[in-house]
């Protein structure tokens, strides 16, 4: 029997590195805001999928006028988010009650496809963990002692994205510690409360909107995915 399968889309980013007053998940991109892109992607998996949409509690009104804006009518669970990103998943998976899957995404990947969503949870069925990662393209250094530098072999790191998608029961477990400094995302507190990670092909094209630079390459996948 197939697991029960949810999602939680964290969409809690401000407008900063966009140079922005508007929260980039608000941003328009080919007609429509980032955050109702990202979550238009999750209902082409399935749109009977429940979703959680966590926001900053100051912007759930913005969202609500939105919807009205853009006629958006996708059936959402709206929850108010934490102080940090952590507390933020927290409340979303309290709203679970179930056993099975959940996927956890960033409002501000709008480019996720069928096939990685479908995979994430393919993948954590098998192993109760799936991150969606790529390799690295180009050559990096550490800095050390100052202004020197050392070469890494590029082919032992892995940039990470998301969906993370895990057993529900297991990250619920995890995110019971005490939140640390260390946590950037899900897949760290589940590797700090001891289980292991399973990393899945990811995609180049699944960016994070965080400059506008990303917002213009965004613009063009997506106009490339309706040709």
């Amino acid at each position: 029997m197939k697991a029960k399968e949810y999602a939680i889309i964290v969409a809690g980013g401000s407008g900063t590195r966009m140079n922005s007053q508007i929260p980039k998940q608000f941003l328009v991109l080919a007609d429509l805001p980032v955050l109702m892109h990202t979550i238009n992607a999750f209902d082409t998996y399935s749109e009977n999928l429940p979703i959680i949409l966590v926001l900053p509690k100051k912007d759930i009104p913005v969202w609500e006028k939105l919807c009205i804006e853009y006629n958006f009518t996708r059936p959402l669970k709206i929850v108010a988010g934490g102080a940090s990103r952590f507390q933020s998943v927290k409340n979303g998976l309290s709203h679970i009650e179930d056993k099975g899957l959940v996927a956890i995404h960033d409002g501000v990947r709008p480019i996720v496809s069928k096939d990685i969503i479908a995979n994430s949870f393919k993948v954590a069925a098998a192993r109760q963990s799936a991150v969606a990662a790529v390799k690295l393209k180009e050559s990096i250094r550490v800095q050390e002692n100052g202004s020197h530098t050392k070469a890494l072999d590029r082919s032992r790191f892995h940039l990470i994205q998301t969906p993370q998608t895990f057993d529900i029961a297991l990250l619920k477990e995890a995110y019971q510690v005490t939140e640390q400094p260390v946590f950037t995302d899900d897949a760290s507190v589940v590797e700090y409360a001891g289980h292991k990670i399973t990393l899945f092909e990811g995609s180049y094209k699944n960016l994070k909107i965080t400059t506008p630079e990303d917002l213009l390459v965004a613009e063009v996948f997506l106009k490339n995915q309706n040709v």
